[in-house]
C-alpha cells in the first residue's frame, strides 16, 4: 500500500492547480487530505473529476476553515470522523478509516495561534488525541498521517533558539504531545527513514516540519 499525506490549504484552490496531476504522478493507494477549507459537499464537488477513489471527508462547522478528508482506492471496512468530545468535533479535524490489518488515521492538528493563545487546548487535545489513537489500536494497529502541527527537534525549524517557546508549534507543551504519542509505541516514520535530513514544508517561516507520518504496532 502506498499511503500519502498532503496538507492542500484548500482543496478548491488545488485543484485549479496540479492536484490532479500530482495525484497520479504519486500512484498513491490511500491519500489523505489535511485543511481541506470546505463543506463536504463542496470537497466532493471538487473532486468529482477525480476517478477510482471512495472519497470520505470531515468538515468544520465554520465554513472554509480546516477540514479532512481521505481519498481510498479500496473501500475501507469502516470509516469514523472525529474523536467523540464535543469540544474536538466542530473542526472536521480527524477521520480514521479503519481497512482489515490496521486502522488509518488523518488528522489536521488545531494551530497554538498568534500569541499561543491556544496553546492549553492544544495541550487537551494532544492528550485527547492520544487516547483515542490507544482506544483504536486496542482492535488493530493504527498509522497516523496528517499535519501535526509540530516542529519536533531542532532539526525541524530552520531558527530554533529564537522561535522554542514563543511560536505555536514550537513550544516545550506541543514537543511534549508528539514525545507522549512516540513513546506510546507509535514511530516517527520519516525521522526512522530520514534521521538527518532537513527538510521543511512551511516556506514562509521556516517553523513548520515535513507533516509526519507515524506508525504503531
Amino acid at each position: 500500500m502506498r499511503l500519502v499525506s498532503w496538507n492542500v490549504n484548500g482543496i478548491r484552490a488545488a485543484m485549479k492547480k496540479d492536484f490532479a496531476e500530482s495525484l497520479q504522478s504519486m500512484a498513491a493507494d490511500v491519500l489523505c487530505l489535511q485543511e481541506t477549507k470546505a463543506q463536504d459537499d463542496q470537497v466532493v464537488e471538487a473532486l468529482s473529476s477525480i476517478n477510482g477513489y471512495h472519497i470520505y471527508c470531515n468538515s468544520a462547522e465554520k465554513k472554509g476553515y480546516s477540514g479532512t478528508a481521505i481519498l481510498s482506492k479500496t473501500e475501507p471496512q469502516s470509516v469514523q470522523f472525529d474523536m467523540g468530545i464535543a469540544e474536538h468535533d466542530q473542526e472536521g479535524r480527524v477521520i480514521a478509516a479503519e481497512f482489515e490489518h490496521y486502522y488509518l488515521v488523518t488528522v489536521y492538528t488545531p494551530n497554538s495561534g498568534s500569541e499561543l493563545k491556544r496553546l492549553d487546548y492544544r495541550q487537551q487535545w494532544d492528550a485527547d488525541f492520544l487516547a483515542y489513537l490507544k482506544q483504536l489500536e486496542e482492535k488493530k494497529p493504527v498509522i497516523v498521517c496528517g499535519d501535526l502541527n509540530v516542529a519536533h527537534r531542532d532539526i525541524d525549524l530552520a531558527r530554533p533558539k529564537p522561535n522554542y517557546n514563543k511560536s505555536a508549534g514550537y513550544t516545550q507543551a506541543e514537543i511534549d504531545g508528539l514525545d507522549n504519542i512516540i513513546a506510546s509505541g507509535l514511530v516517527d516514520t520519516f525521522r526512522h527513514q530520514n534521521p538527518d535530513q532537513v527538510k521543511y514544508s512551511w516556506w514562509i517561516t521556516g517553523l513548520e516540519p515535513e507533516p509526519k507520518m507515524l506508525a504503531g504496532g
